[in-house]
């Protein structure tokens, strides 16, 4: 496969609004968690705090909490504006899958009433649907791909 094929292949998306609406609602929902981690807005701790945590604390090696923070706040703008809407997704998925993982024996609820030991995995689990969604279809309308497509 020749580098513009894949690239293409990268790019490609339809002109449906579905893909818009749920690249819109991942992006904007993992982005303020991307700004924690490396700026720390919305009384996150930022970059150095984060890395020194994710890989101290919880034994992660530097690349992959690296690779965490990059998912989540450059692949929150890159959702937003519909660019490499596929790459985004899937660091987004990544992130979600180990997220998922550490919150499974919390078992599968939210803790809305603060009557369990923590989060369940279920918002995680809506996460990668919306992730392989897009995936599937790629940005949308109203997306950068959708112009470098042609």
């Amino acid at each position: 496969m020749q580098l513009s094929s894949w690239f293409q292949s990268l790019v490609a998306t339809g002109d449906s609004f579905a893909p818009t609406v749920l690249r819109l609602a991942l992006g904007v929902m993992i982005l303020p968690h991307g700004l924690q981690k490396t700026v720390g807005w919305f009384g996150g701790y930022g970059f150095k705090a984060t890395m020194g945590y994710l890989t101290t604390n919880v034994g992660a090696p530097w690349i992959f909490a690296f690779l965490a923070i990059l998912a989540e706040s450059l692949g929150g703008l890159m959702l937003i504006a519909g660019f490499g809407t596929r790459l985004a997704a899937l660091g987004v998925g990544g992130v979600m899958v180990v997220a998922a993982a550490q919150h499974w024996p919390n078992g599968f609820f939210m803790n809305w009433t603060g009557a369990q030991k923590g989060e369940g995995f279920e918002f995680h689990l809506l996460a990668l649907g919306i992730v392989v969604a897009l995936l599937i279809l790629g940005g949308g309308k109203l997306s950068v791909d959708s112009l470098l497509r042609k």
